[in-house]
């Protein structure tokens, strides 16, 4: 994820900035103290990306990555369109707890940009439902330069979304979270339709932590920089989940990404370690960077 990468990543003031107060006035309606799910993971499982993670003469890198976290960001699934086959493939390697999140195929966010897509989501959709309990929440990512002006595509595409099917949504263009009536019209649209409002934590575009949340849920993708910085930033956000969890907050999903991926897992390990004292939880800490 080279997204937001920058030069000189000790430069950065990479302090959490203050809750929107909409985030405050979600989560009341919520019992606080008790979390429904939380999933940490990695963005790939490729042997050659997270060098060093997996033993030697590991045959199925999946089957492997499944049992030392339980959930991976499904990026495959941004680049084509896969048969309902290749999710029951990728649901039968995997452990019985363990979750999906899947992306968005770019022809959908990235060439139709949500405008005329009702039967490529009815596809996906359908080819998803071959994870089944093992399908979490479904993201969906528009490129830097789908603006707000085309506001209007975001009411029509999530009328039509699947209601059973769990959707976090994320935009880059500074404009939805800079401009005050902008971000206030999209988060009135995410919350009616109760699509999870995409937080991204990138050293270069600090604009996209708006800290507003639409529901229960909160989905992070966290970008470190392959800097010591990157272990107290993490540090920092069990604290501020922490807040969110007092207030109400049901589901972390919490996906970690590096500018050169092959520090990951050890990143996703120091976190999970972190959230297991924090909330006294049991998540797997990966066995190959717990020794």
């Amino acid at each position: 994820m080279k997204f937001g990468k920058v030069e000189d990543p000790g430069s950065i003031d990479f302090t959490l900035p203050p809750d929107h107060p909409q985030t405050k006035e979600v989560l009341q309606n919520f019992a606080p103290q008790s979390f429904n799910n939380v999933s940490i993971g990695c963005a790939k499982w490729n042997r050659k990306d997270l060098k060093n993670f997996y033993p030697r003469g590991t045959k199925e890198e999946l089957t492997y990555y499944s049992t030392q976290f339980n959930s991976i960001e499904l990026n495959a699934t941004f680049y084509r369109m896969w048969p309902v086959e290749q999710f029951q493939n990728w649901r039968d390697k995997t452990g019985d707890d363990f979750k999906f999140f899947p992306k968005v195929p770019r022809l959908i966010s990235h060439i139709k940009r949500l405008a005329n897509a009702d039967e490529l989501v009815t596809d996906y959709t359908a080819n998803l439902l071959g994870l089944e309990q093992k399908l979490g929440m479904v993201f969906l990512q528009m490129p830097e330069n789908f603006q707000p002006k085309w506001m209007e595509r975001l009411t029509e595409f999530f009328k039509k979304w699947p209601r059973e099917i769990p959707l976090a949504f994320e935009v880059r263009h500074q404009d939805w979270h800079q401009n005050e009536a902008v971000s206030d019209e999209l988060n009135s649209i995410l919350k009616e339709y109760n699509i999870a409002n995409v937080i991204t934590d990138s050293a270069g575009r600090r604009d996209l932590l708006h800290m507003r949340l639409t529901s229960d849920t909160a989905f992070i993708r966290y970008n470190g920089a392959n800097h010591d910085s990157d272990y107290t930033r993490l540090d920092d956000w069990v604290d501020r989940l922490e807040d969110w969890y007092d207030q109400g907050l049901k589901n972390v999903y919490f996906f970690v990404h590096q500018n050169l991926e092959e520090a990951s897992p050890l990143l996703s390990a120091h976190f999970i370690k972190k959230m297991n004292e924090r909330f006294n939880l049991s998540i797997k800490i990966p066995q190959t960077l717990n020794k």
